[in-house]
């Protein structure tokens, strides 16, 4: 089941840069019996070698804006780090229901 979470997940990283927390999350606490905690930690650790294959293919590609990329990723470190420590403190229940809001808006803010 973890490798076709994984396959699945590569896939659409690959074509639509998503794949971590909208699918790996789902399908990990769906189909494998994980916890939200311990499913949204194993979907980061996931995401590290899912994002080095995708931003390769992209980057052979010509693809990748590398200043703007890092300008985005190196504050990202921070408030991933910050956004861990918090999620260390939050019960599971109010972290789900906060992911599920946040991609109910995300899901229609990109429909419209």
């Amino acid at each position: 089941m973890l490798v076709a979470i994984g396959l699945v997940a590569g896939f659409f990283s690959g074509l639509f840069g998503v794949g971590g927390g909208i699918l790996i999350v789902p399908l990990l606490i769906a189909f494998a019996a994980y916890r939200a905690k311990p499913a949204m930690a194993t979907s980061l650790a996931a995401i590290l070698f899912t994002a080095i294959a995708a931003a390769a293919s992209h980057a052979f590609a010509g693809n990748v804006a590398w200043k703007e990329g890092a300008l985005i990723g190196l504050p990202a470190v921070l408030g991933a780090y910050l956004g861990a420590a918090l999620h260390q403190r939050v019960d599971s229940r109010r972290v789900t229901l906060a992911f599920s809001v946040f991609l109910a808006a995300a899901a229609v803010k990109l429909a419209l």
